[in-house]
């Protein structure tokens, strides 16, 4: 996204019998790593500001969130490649088809939201990247080693814990007053399965496509859809219900944005770990501002999770690395 940040040189050594690499993999790392935490901070606030704003149907929750997203994304655009720029694309029929798959996993993700705490929704959504190396397997065609599905066999065992307290996968099917947890369970894990489709388009698409281009068409079609739903599902909003949407699409647009250019400064598996971050907000907001205690099986489950996704990142970083010397040789 927007050109990498690694550069590799190698040469003879002295004494002509090894090559000497040098790397520098640090270009302004700091900078892409307070990106990134503002884009998982941002984030964790919008979830906090949806659950403030009250029982409103959820199109028109991803219609503010849609909609005020595109207003920092347009105003920094202005200053960046121009808001024309932004709109220019080649694939169209991409951008549908990615589009689709994360309004699908946002509606998913905020109707969960009405039913469980912060930090369960934040523990399942790390299971995307989970989902996104049998995925790339399947669609890509990459490579995955014996390590690497072992990983992904351990997310899928920490996913098993984080169920445990919304009942076990018998119960999820059920549906009723007293199984909103089991129904949320089911919606972020959908959820978070549909994210990782949306991150093997992404990975497709930005080989020809701009990463503001992706989110400008993204936030489009997603308050296309939102506006769509109003037809028949919508609340007559007050003033405090107005303020705090339109607080969600602007932290919205903000994390967006953040996510977008952290990849400008540091490599995606320097950043990757500190995707986990989002656990520390989610908690510190869930107790602080709706008294929400997680279950410490969830917390032990997203513990399991995040290390194997953890390890799936440094396991593709010495893979790459060890690709581009071989290339370089």
């Amino acid at each position: 996204m927007g050109g990498g940040v690694t550069q590799i040189k190698v040469r003879w050594g002295p004494d002509r019998n090894r090559f000497l690499v040098s790397q520098n993999v640090h270009t302004h790392s700091r900078r892409g790593i307070a990106l990134k935490l503002g884009a998982t901070l941002a984030f964790s606030l919008m979830y906090a500001a949806i659950k403030l704003a009250g029982a409103v149907p959820v199109g028109e929750v991803v219609f503010f969130r849609a909609a005020f997203a595109m207003v920092p994304l347009l105003a920094l655009s202005t200053f960046t490649i121009g808001p024309l720029a932004i709109m220019r694309t080649g694939r169209p029929l991409n951008h549908i088809v990615r589009s689709a798959a994360g309004v699908s996993s946002m509606f998913l993700n905020f109707w969960a939201l009405s039913m469980l705490p912060l930090a369960d929704i934040t523990a399942f959504s790390f299971v995307a990247p989970i989902f996104a190396v049998v995925l790339a397997a399947l669609m890509l065609s990459e490579h995955v080693g014996p390590f690497r599905w072992g990983a992904v066999l351990a997310g899928f065992a920490g996913t098993l814990l984080m169920i445990e307290p919304h009942g076990r996968f018998g119960h999820l099917a059920h549906i009723g007053s007293s199984a909103g947890f089991s129904l949320g369970a089911l919606l972020a894990l959908s959820g978070a399965c549909l994210s990782s489709f949306v991150v093997v388009f992404i990975r497709q698409m930005s080989a020809t496509e701009r990463s503001e281009t992706i989110v400008f068409y993204f936030m489009l079609i997603s308050a296309i859809v939102g506006a769509a739903t109003m037809i028949w599902f919508r609340a007559p909003l007050t003033f405090s219900n107005t303020f705090w949407l339109v607080l969600v699409g602007l932290l919205g647009g903000v994390g967006q944005i953040c996510m977008t250019y952290c990849y400008r400064y540091a490599e995606p598996s320097l950043l990757a770990p500190f995707d986990y971050t989002a656990m520390i907000w989610a908690v510190a907001l869930g107790y602080f501002i709706f008294a929400e205690v997680p279950e410490p099986m969830v917390m032990a489950g997203a513990c399991v999770v995040s290390a194997a996704g953890i390890f799936i990142v440094w396991r593709e970083r010495n893979l790459h690395r060890a690709t581009m010397l071989r290339e370089a040789l």
